[in-house]
């Protein structure tokens, strides 16, 4: 599928990059926002993109501030955490998917952290339905217990460091996902049992707010080999949005005819005939392909 560049402007004046992917159909089914992992391009979703947008979808895809095409010159003077991720970027993708398309119905996919951001948004309250894959917000103890201990040194405690010294995360450098900036590598080291907790308590209660207007439907996906979206993990971001009926899934690789796919697999295109398949009866219908996987 042919997709072109567009320019998202947000609140603040910041331009993010991404395309637009036209749906190849005369009656499109609506309009998908695809919200990235963190410190991953959005580059790495078009193959997904270009799938929703053959089976009738429109589709923007966008990289966050200080990410991929959005990235500035330098991010050592970039001030920006998760909060501003959800708040103003992914806030201004769903007005502009709103202006292109305003009688279409507005769906996000969002994988990891992409689909605990919506809820920071003022216009969140304009989702019509969300699909989450692996989505949590990174806490240590929910991560699977054979890993736990490596992931909290690594992600909690050399990431802050090395965040420290660089003024942001060398990521590529370390061959650990993209470079990061500083204040997004922090909300992921230090954000804790509830992200909210550092806030004062007039912004918390604007957080709980925002997070229980959104009345969009959420099918939750992960996969049993996830270290990250466990279910602990899943059930706590899941919480937050007090607004939703979710609806939560927990696949094993064998369901999708592989041995393994842990966090990032399933927007791979070995997935075309199976998992992704499978979405657009969310997508399209609202129906949980999976009723057997589903646990509480």
């Amino acid at each position: 599928m042919q997709h072109v560049a567009i320019e998202i402007t947000c609140a603040d004046d910041v331009a993010l990059h991404g395309h637009w992917w036209a749906a190849d159909a005369d009656r499109p089914l609506g309009s998908v926002v695809i919200n990235c992992a963190t410190g991953v391009q959005a580059r790495y979703y078009h193959r997904y993109a270009s799938f929703l947008a053959r089976h009738g979808f429109h589709v923007l895809t966008y990289d966050y501030r200080g990410i991929g095409l959005s990235r500035p010159e330098s991010l050592r003077h970039l001030r920006c955490g998760w909060r501003h991720w959800g708040e103003l970027d992914f806030d201004a993708a769903v007005q502009l998917v709103t202006e292109k398309q305003p009688s279409l119905p507005v769906q996000v996919v969002g994988h990891s952290i992409g689909g605990f951001l919506p809820g920071y948004a003022a216009s969140a309250s304009r989702i019509h339905r969300m699909l989450t894959v692996g989505a949590q917000h990174a806490y240590w103890r929910d991560y699977h217990p054979p890993r736990r201990m490596g992931y909290l040194l690594r992600w909690h405690l050399v990431m802050p460091a090395i965040t420290g010294i660089y003024g942001y995360f060398p990521g590529r450098r370390l061959g650990w996902l993209e470079d990061l900036p500083a204040g997004v590598a922090y909300s992921w080291s230090f954000g804790g049992r509830q992200l909210e907790s550092r806030l004062e308590q007039e912004e918390r209660q604007v957080v709980a707010s925002r997070f229980a207007d959104v009345r969009a439907p959420i099918l939750a996906v992960s996969v049993l080999d996830d270290p990250f979206a466990t279910k602990p993990a899943m059930r706590r971001a899941l919480g937050y949005y007090t607004g939703s009926r979710a609806t939560s899934v927990m696949l094993e690789p064998a369901d999708l005819g592989v041995e393994k796919i842990g966090h990032f697999d399933l927007f791979h295109d070995r997935h075309a005939s199976g998992f992704w398949l499978d979405t657009l009866l969310w997508l399209r219908d609202g129906i949980n392909p999976w009723p057997q996987r589903c646990f509480v």
